[in-house]
C-alpha cells in the first residue's frame, strides 16, 4: 500500500484507539464550558483555502518546512454538542500565513511567489481525546485581517465545518516585539472589532498562548462540532458487511501484540504500520484468511521504534472491493 492509500484509509475511519495522555498544554485545567458545548462558529475558508482531503504531502503534524518564526505548538481538542464528549477518529485540516504574511500554494497580487509550495497546511486525525498536535510557527498578519488560523474539522463525508482562531492582543503583539528581527512587520494593527471575521463575536474561537522557557510557545484550542463523543464513530458502513475489527492488545504495546479481526468472507488481510507523518515503515501482517474469527499476531520488535505513537492500517481485500481503517497504537 502506497501513502496515498493510507491517507484514503484516515479519511474513513480515523485513528479511534489511542491511548488518552496526561494533559500538558496550557488551558486543559480549566475548561470553559461554553466551548466544550456550543457549536463553534463557521467562517470562510478563504482567501487561500486548498483541499487537503487527497493530498499525501498534508498529512504531517510538524508543518513548518523552511519558513522562519516562533515555534508554536498547536493542541486542539474536538467535542461534539450532542454529549459535550470528545469526538475520535476525526480529520482536523489546518493552514495560516507566514510571518509575512503569505499563505503556500498561491500567486497573486496579494500572496506573490508562493505558488507550488506547501508551508504551513497539514492534518491529523483525532485521537481518543478528541485532541490533535502541531508543530508550527506563529503566524503573522496581513493588511486587512487580524493574525489567524484556519481550521477544518472533517467528521464525516457527508458533514464538515470551518472556522478560524485567533489569540489575544496583548500576548500576541509581544511575540513580535520579542522577536522582531524575525517578524519584521511589527505590532499587528488590527484589532477584533475591526477585523470583518471576527467583529461579531470572538468568544468561542480564542487560543491561549502559554511561553516555554526555550522561548516557544504552547497554545490549546476547544471547539465543539455537529455530533456526538466518544462512542460514535465515522466508520464506512459497508465494513461490517466484510469484517469487524477488535481492539489492539496490550495497547501500548512492547514488542508485540494481538489484534481479533472477524470475517464475514474469506479475504486476503494486511497490516500496515506508518509514523504519524505518514511515513510507511512496513507490512506487519500479510495472509489469506477464511470466514471465522483470527488473532492476527503483530511483531513489532524488527521495526525499532521509538516510543511514540504510530498508525496501524488494516486492509481486507475481496472479490467486491478494498475495505478497511486506521487506528493507533502507542509504543512503550
Amino acid at each position: 500500500m502506497n501513502r496515498k492509500d493510507f491517507l484514503r484509509g484516515v479519511g474513513l475511519a480515523g485513528f479511534s484507539s489511542l491511548i488518552p495522555f496526561k494533559s500538558t498544554f496550557a488551558g486543559e485545567a480549566g475548561e470553559d464550558p461554553l466551548a466544550v458545548c456550543t457549536l463553534i462558529p463557521t467562517e470562510t475558508e478563504g482567501p487561500f483555502p486548498l483541499d487537503l482531503t487527497e493530498n499525501q504531502a498534508f498529512f504531517r503534524s510538524d508543518v513548518r518546512e523552511d519558513r522562519a518564526g516562533v515555534r508554536f505548538n498547536l493542541k486542539i481538542k474536538i467535542n461534539g454538542v450532542g454529549d459535550c464528549g470528545p469526538m475520535s477518529g476525526v480529520r482536523v485540516n489546518i493552514w495560516h500565513c507566514d510571518k509575512d504574511g503569505y499563505y503556500s500554494g498561491y500567486d497573486n497580487s496579494m500572496n506573490p511567489g508562493q505558488a507550488g509550495k506547501t508551508y504551513l497546511r497539514g492534518y491529523q486525525i483525532t485521537d481518543s481525546n478528541g485532541e490533535v498536535n502541531f508543530t508550527t510557527i506563529f503566524p503573522g498578519w496581513y493588511q486587512g485581517r487580524i493574525c489567524h488560523i484556519h481550521f477544518q474539522v472533517r467528521t464525516s463525508s457527508s458533514y464538515a465545518v470551518v472556522s478560524q482562531m485567533s489569540f489575544d492582543p496583548a500576548t500576541k503583539n509581544a511575540i513580535y516585539a520579542n522577536n522582531s528581527s524575525v517578524y519584521t512587520k511589527g505590532a499587528d494593527p488590527m484589532s477584533f472589532t475591526s477585523d470583518n471575521i471576527f467583529s461579531d463575536g470572538y468568544s468561542l474561537q480564542l487560543c491561549s498562548l502559554t511561553q516555554n522557557s526555550d522561548g516557544s510557545y504552547d497554545g490549546y484550542f476547544e471547539a465543539a462540532v455537529a455530533g456526538n463523543g466518544t462512542g460514535i464513530g465515522h466508520i464506512e458502513k459497508q465494513n461490517a458487511k466484510y469484517y469487524s475489527l477488535g481492539e489492539l492488545y496490550p495497547n501500548p504495546v512492547g514488542a508485540k501484540a494481538t489484534l481479533p479481526l472477524t470475517l464475514h468472507h474469506a479475504a486476503t488481510v494486511k497490516c500496515l504500520l506508518f509514523d504519524v507523518n505518514g511515513r510507511n515503515l512496513g507490512e506487519v501482517f500479510s495472509g489469506q484468511l477464511g470466514t471465522g474469527t483470527h488473532e492476527l499476531s503483530l511483531d513489532l520488535a524488527k521495526y525499532n521504534l521509538a516510543a511514540g505513537n504510530y498508525a496501524y492500517v488494516v486492509r481486507v481485500i475481496h472479490a467486491d472491493g478494498t475495505f478497511g481503517e486506521s487506528r493507533v497504537l502507542t509504543k512503550q
